[in-house]
């Protein structure tokens, strides 16, 4: 229909425009033949029996104001139409639209309302279409509404303006009865609020302003009834159903007849009214709120609080409870852990054992299922992660009967990775386990006495076969290194390369020992040559050792002169063993035994009763060491030794004969020493580690800043040790005080609190990815080299100059503190800079 007019249109105003001749039409005689279009279509609106328009209807309606329009003037109609035009709805909109409009009330009211819009569209349309021509030129040069607009602004200031208030109350009406759970017409509602967009002519003032306001207003006051009564009446569960659900719906009345731009703020006032209104309360429900929540593990529950506390935004409060909850129960474990240990204190056995397996094996479950709910209730929110991080790292420094928690990790670890430990995994188990402990290990703030206890134990394991599996102790190795950085892991790893290298070394012995059978011991000989920088450090003691044993010493140094001149061996007998055969009455028996052990039973080989005094002097070994060996071959569960008296102390006085009655039903035994408390050791040194770092890092900050005052340079000494351990401020106002009075730092003259660098220089280089210093003044080197950051590239070492004030204790006792092999870096170093 719509091109057949379209065509009509042309072909009328060109035929039109071929005549030479036409009737003049005056106003009355035109409109009265307008007048008639008109009223039928009126009449066609209203349901009366009219006959549809024609083709030759159209072409007459359109002809007629094309003429009216295009006769010379006086004759030209064109304004008086479009006036007539505007009159044609004024006067049906008065007539006909108001009283059927006035005459309804609430839902029928709006039927009719939808009704009169359709029909005032309909009518619109076609009278726009009689009267195409002036939109074509007359309003187009005018620079006037178009008629379509006209035709619109009639019904919005004659109909809409009078009747929107009830039309709005109407529509918030039917929308309360919806949420009390009545059924309503749904498309009636749609087509309703469609006129409030639509009267806008593109613009959404109408309905903003006239509608939603008042509509938002009201799902306010709705929606704080029925909080008001839900929050005295429901469990903080059923609460949040009801909350949900509301929410649900509301966005399902913006889907089916609201507008879309209604969506944000309607929610925002159902979840202010719902949720921001009683968060506090809602979270703090004695029975039914955040802690019963975490406490009987309601894991729907907690998701759906997410879901609406996320929408307010108040998901901080959640996480606070998340975080006290979490820091309960890890707590409530160290606790368990302690009356635990206190329980085993009479028995005296195993009591880091129980600790380290029972309380990490329930923190890292801890961690399993509070991560999960993070990741899962949560949806992985940075705020959760923060809480947990926090929580954990509360009650993961506490430590357990005197053992700290970088203590018994480590301990976990070993029995982890150790043969025969009690963690019996598969090796898929193993790795999973073995991240967990790494992850906890990110909440522990003495990392490194983790990393000193850890190294302790690898040392053990590495040195004495008890490694179950390499791989594993490599896996956790790059863990360690990517949680924790490249210098965390450089001791470890290299002794685990050093162990691979003394496997080659001592390949190469038996070669060399087959090659010159004159030099071969008799004895089976296993050396291990490590690297004195990466492995803990152990006593080592002039040990007089048995005949037997001091030719295989020499013929091991022969050897490895053959392969280096310049590195020097220490032997390091404690942590030797041996294997015997010992000759007893009832039979003949293999004895696993430590060098030490080794040396003190071959002593009887020549003599059938020694004095303790006797035995260590002829050993050379200190009076702790003598006590222990002894009581472990005397007073222990193998008696090799019998003593006199017959007691189960070591006293100076004492006698010891070989136990030549001795026997056991197995015929090859081990006799260990007794274990040595290293944890002070290790504290010890963890300490004085920690001195050189803190002293390392007061002078980077300074080298980059030159001036700074004293509690800027505190601050970012704490941030930048913070990664290993929490320095303690005191502990750092020690050190600066220390590097001042050895002229690293001097004080400003006019501000106390103000610190400058000097001008001596150090000399910093790493060396197998360790961090070495040297101490120079200035007055020791070439002018040429005193300036800062000169570099020098060496064969394996980096070296810069910083311009640096240091303590200078002199060339000579510098050298003598180096190792051999740093003493050869220092003297390639000097002769770079002679040259």
């Amino acid at each position: 229909m719509m091109i057949s007019w379209n065509l009509l249109l042309e072909y009328l105003e060109g035929g039109d425009m071929a005549m030479n001749e036409r009737k003049t039409i005056d106003l009355e005689q035109g409109w009265e033949f307008m007048q008639k279009g008109i009223t039928k279509l009126k009449n066609i609106l209203e349901g009366l029996p009219e006959p549809q328009f024609s083709s030759e209807d159209y072409m007459m309606l359109y002809t007629t104001i094309y003429n009216m329009c295009t006769q010379k003037p006086p004759h030209d109609y064109s304004q008086q139409l479009y006036d007539k035009y505007k009159e044609s709805f004024e006067e049906y909109i008065t007539s006909t639209v108001l009283p059927s409009l006035r005459e309804k009330h609430d839902e029928f009211m709006l039927r009719e309302l939808v009704k009169r819009w359709a029909n005032h569209k309909v009518m619109v349309r076609w009278l726009s279409r009689f009267f195409h021509y002036l939109d074509r030129y007359f309003i187009a040069r005018r620079s006037l509404p178009p008629l379509n607009e006209v035709g619109l602004t009639c019904f919005r200031d004659l109909v809409y303006q009078e009747i929107n208030g009830k039309v709005r109350d109407a529509v918030i009406s039917l929308i309360d009865q919806e949420r009390e759970g009545e059924q309503i017409d749904r498309a009636l509602l749609k087509n309703v609020l469609d006129i409030f967009v639509e009267i806008g002519m593109g613009n959404m003032d109408c309905y903003e302003n006239d509608f939603e306001s008042a509509m938002l207003k009201d799902t306010a006051a709705y929606y704080s009834r029925k909080a008001s009564n839900w929050i005295l009446e429901d469990s903080c569960p059923d609460y949040m159903l009801k909350a949900e659900e509301c929410l649900r719906r509301e966005k399902d009345r913006v889907a089916h007849y609201l507008h879309s731009s209604s969506e944000q703020r309607l929610l925002e006032k159902v979840q202010h009214e719902l949720l921001s209104v009683y968060a506090s309360q809602l979270l703090e429900k004695e029975h039914s709120g955040c802690h019963a929540l975490l406490r009987d593990d309601k894991v729907e529950d907690l998701s759906r609080m997410y879901r609406l506390f996320s929408r307010i935004p108040r998901l901080e409060p959640v996480s606070n409870i998340f975080k006290q909850h979490v820091t309960a129960e890890g707590t409530a474990l160290v606790k368990q852990a302690e009356d635990a240990a206190s329980n085993k204190k009479a028995e005296k056995r195993d009591v880091v054992g129980l600790q380290e397996q029972v309380f990490v094996r329930k923190v890292i479950e801890l961690h399993d299922k509070y991560l999960a709910y993070v990741n899962d209730c949560f949806m992985n929110h940075s705020l959760f992660h923060k809480a947990l991080k926090e929580a954990f790292e509360v009650f993961c420094n506490k430590g357990v009967a005197g053992s700290s928690s970088a203590e018994l990790l480590a301990t976990f670890c070993d029995n982890i990775l150790k043969k025969g430990g009690s963690e019996k995994l598969s090796d898929e188990a193993i790795e999973e386990t073995l991240e967990k402990v790494v992850k906890l290990l990110a909440y522990i703030s003495d990392k490194d006495l983790f990393a000193e206890f850890y190294r302790k134990k690898l040392a053990r394991r590495l040195l004495f076969d008890k490694s179950a599996n390499d791989d594993h102790e490599r896996s956790i190795l790059t863990k360690l290194k990517q949680q924790c950085g490249g210098q965390f892991t450089s001791k470890m790893e290299g002794m685990v390369t050093d162990l691979t290298l003394a496997r080659e070394n001592q390949t190469s012995f038996e070669e060399y020992l087959n090659t010159n059978s004159h030099a071969n011991p008799g004895i089976d000989l296993t050396v291990t040559v490590l690297t004195t920088g990466f492995w803990p450090s152990y006593k080592s003691f002039d040990l007089n050792l048995p005949a037997e044993m001091v030719k295989c010493v020499e013929v091991f140094r022969e050897f490895y002169q053959t392969k280096t001149k310049h590195r020097k061996l220490t032997w390091i007998y404690s942590l030797g063993t041996c294997n015997l055969n010992g000759k007893f009455e009832p039979k003949t028996m293999e004895l696993i035994v430590t060098t030490y052990q080794a040396s003190a039973l071959l002593l009887f080989n020549a003599s059938d009763r020694l004095s303790y005094s006797e035995i260590m002097t002829q050993l050379n070994l200190t009076d702790d060491d003598i006590v222990r060996l002894l009581h472990s071959l005397s007073c222990a569960k193998y008696k090799i030794l019998t003593k006199e008296p017959s007691t189960k102390t070591i006293s100076p006085t004492d006698y010891f004969e070989f136990n030549s009655k001795f026997t056991d039903k197995m015929r090859r035994i081990k006799i260990p020493l007794p274990p040595v408390d290293e944890k002070k050791k290790v504290i010890e040194d963890v300490d004085k580690d920690r001195r050189y770092a803190i002293d390392a890092s007061i002078v980077r900050i300074m080298k980059s800043r030159k001036v700074l005052g004293h509690q800027q340079l505190v601050m970012e000494c704490v941030e930048q040790l913070g990664r290993m351990f929490k320095p303690d401020f005191k502990a750092i106002k020690k050190r600066i005080e220390d590097l001042i009075t050895r002229d690293y730092l001097e004080r400003d003259k006019d501000n106390p609190n103000l610190f400058r660098t000097g001008g001596i220089v150090l000399v910093h280089f790493f060396y197998r990815k360790r961090e070495v210093w040297l101490a120079y003044q200035s007055s020791a080197l070439p002018e040429r080299v005193t300036t800062p950051a000169q570099t020098l590239t060496l064969p394996a070492v980096l070296i810069t100059l910083i311009s640096k004030k240091v303590d200078h204790r002199g060339s000579k006792d510098l050298k003598h503190n180096l190792s051999a092999h740093l003493y050869e870096l220092l003297a390639m170093f000097e002769s770079a800079i002679n040259s």
